[in-house]
This record gives structure tokens, C-alpha cells and sequence, in this order.
């Protein structure tokens, strides 16, 4: 089962906005439809790499990309990769991702990088709720009940 855990650890911008340089923003970027849908996103798109089943390898992926000015998605880079194929297929759903809104600064458009980790999972689910559930459905049905 793939377990998403996705919250921007840290982020930074880089502009330079009257020859100063700002390490902060006023706005975060976000993916359309805000965070939950950025986990409903990787829950569609991030497959668990068979390889990875068959070891049984399990924990998380530490990735980050660059958000652009004008939304884009670029620099993708696997931070901690637990094997398997695990850091290659969360990257191949990153670059696919729609377009995000841009973080703001100074009221303008800012590169930022965002984190994100990506948790994997093989534990048995006994819960009775998902017991005939697809990975897919489980992966939803967990973001749509997690404990805020």
C-alpha cells in the first residue's frame, strides 16, 4: 500500500527584488485543488514498483522539486531513496504533475523548492472498511479519513 505522507518540509525561493535578496514569500505554491488533491494526485499516479513488493521494501522517499515562475515543474531530485524503484516512480508522477500556482513574493511570481516525502507500505490492512479495496481506493479512502 502506498502511504502519502506530502507536506513541504522547507521552501525557499530564489529571486532578487531590488538587489536584495528575499529567502522568504508571502504565498506557498500549491498544487491545483490545494493539498489534498496533490495526495489524491500521487495516489493515481505513484505505483508501488514490484520489485520493491517482492523485497519487501518499505519507508519513505524523500524527494524535492522546483516549483517555477510560471508553475512548471523542474529539478526533481531523489533526497533518501529506499530502493526498489521507489524514487523512480515518485519522480516519474512529479514530472508529470499539472502545473502548480506559483509561490508570490513582493506580489510577483518566485521559484521555490518544495519537499516532499513519499511513504510506502506493505502492512496488512484489517480494517474491515477497506478490506476489499484496490491499493488505489485505500490510498484515498486514507486521505479522505486521516486524523487532522
Amino acid at each position: 500500500m502506498l502511504m502519502l505522507l506530502g507536506v513541504p518540509l522547507a521552501a525557499q525561493s530564489d529571486t532578487v527584488v531590488s538587489g536584495i535578496d528575499y529567502f522568504c514569500h508571502t504565498i506557498d505554491p500549491e498544487f491545483p485543488g490545494g493539498l489534498e488533491a496533490l495526495y489524491e494526485y500521487l495516489c493515481r499516479n505513484v505505483s508501488y514498483p514490484a520489485e520493491a513488493r517482492d523485497s519487501i521494501i518499505t519507508g519513505k522517499v524523500y524527494v524535492s522539486f522546483d516549483v517555477d515562475i510560471d508553475g512548471s515543474i523542474s529539478n526533481v531530485k531523489i533526497l533518501k531513496d529506499i530502493g526498489g524503484g521507489c524514487g523512480e516512480a515518485v519522480v516519474e508522477a512529479l514530472k508529470n504533475m499539472p502545473r502548480w500556482r506559483p509561490a508570490m513574493a513582493g506580489g510577483k511570481p518566485v521559484r521555490e523548492t518544495f519537499y516532499l516525502p513519499v511513504s510506502f507500505s506493505l502492512e496488512e490492512d484489517d480494517d474491515p472498511e477497506t478490506k476489499d479495496m484496490t491499493r488505489e481506493e485505500k490510498c484515498l479512502y486514507r486521505i479522505t479519513h486521516r486524523k487532522r
